[in-house]
């Protein structure tokens, strides 16, 4: 299973436009992504779901944990990376 650690970069956290843009790329994708909190316990919830990453209340600065396992991960978890914020 692959794996990205990634700073929030967004100075609105994980939340409305950046939570929306990650899902419709990780939508595209037909393996399973998760998403979690890197410190503090919160997730993994299913990472094409807008209202799991929402409830997540990821904030700017702060770390989350990407996964996807499958053909074609690693060029997703660098794209969703991307998205997030700074790896």
């Amino acid at each position: 299973m692959g794996e990205r650690k990634v700073t929030v970069a967004a100075e609105v956290g994980l939340h409305a436009r950046p939570a929306a843009t990650f899902v419709q790329r990780a939508m595209k994708a037909t393996m399973d992504i998760t998403v979690a909190k890197a410190y503090g316990g919160a997730g993994p919830v299913n990472g094409k779901s807008i209202l799991a990453i929402m409830a997540l209340d990821v904030r700017q600065g702060e770390t989350v944990v990407i996964s996807a396992e499958g053909e074609g991960s690693e060029e997703l978890l660098d794209e969703l990376a991307e998205i997030a914020g700074t790896p």
